[in-house]
Parts: structure tokens; sequence; C-alpha cells
């Protein structure tokens, strides 16, 4: 019957010791700050989503290929704070962004501004210095 005595501690522990982890990433694991590159293209998706939005851009290259790419931005409740709505960005809007590229050389890139579509130059909530473009 000793078991029964810890029932009550060792359910709960072992419930929450199996339920999954969620871990925030750092800026520096996964973007390099001094590689940032300006891009122009098609908006082809947007993921209003915690704990970062995205969108995804259709970009063409000096060739004529295109390439789409995966912006991350900063949390819906950072970006409302700064006059972003969940409407901003629309599939077929033709958009400007100055981002960090990534370090693994994938095609993603941490959002810094964002030229929309509307002619507003909004700050794209980068987590690389925390404040909006003067």
């Amino acid at each position: 019957m000793r078991i029964n005595k810890y029932r009550f501690f060792l359910i709960p522990t072992l419930l929450f010791s199996v339920a999954p982890v969620f871990a925030h990433h750092a800026f520096t694991a996964e973007y390099d700050s001094s590689k940032t590159r300006q891009f122009v293209g098609t908006v082809t998706k947007v993921e209003w989503t915690n704990p970062h939005a995205r969108f995804y851009l259709d970009v063409k290259d000096d060739r004529g290929a295109v390439t789409n790419w995966n912006f991350e931005l900063g949390s819906p409740l950072f970006l409302r704070k700064l006059g972003w709505r969940s409407d901003s960005l629309k599939i077929g809007d033709q958009v400007s962004v100055e981002g960090y590229l990534a370090k693994d050389g994938s095609k993603m890139a941490n959002a810094r501004t964002v030229n929309l579509a509307d002619g507003r130059k909004v700050f794209a909530g980068s987590s690389a210095d925390g404040s909006p473009v003067k």
C-alpha cells in the first residue's frame, strides 16, 4: 500500500514529464545579423500564428527563376502594436522585404522591414535589434 500513498504525486509527475516541451529559439541560433538582403515578390501564403507570424514570397532571381522564400515576423500581438492587421498581407500582394538570411542557407529570412502593397513601410518585429527602423 505504499504506492497508494504516493499516487497523488506520481500520476501528475508522470503526466507532465511526457508532455511535449516547446522551446523558443534565439535569433542568433537561426539567422545571421550580418547578412541582410532585399527581396521583392508576390505573397503566396500568410500564417498569422504564435509564436511568430510568417509569410511566403515568390521571388525572381537574376535569371528569372522563381523561388519561394519563408519570412519570419514578430508575434501577432507585437505586430498589432506596430500597426499591422491580420489582413496587412494578402495572397497576390506585391511587397518588398529587408531581411536577415538564415545561417543554414535555406530560403528563409527574418524580416526586418516590409513595404506593404498599400505603400506603408512597417517594422516586422525582428528580434535582431528589437527596434523599429528610424
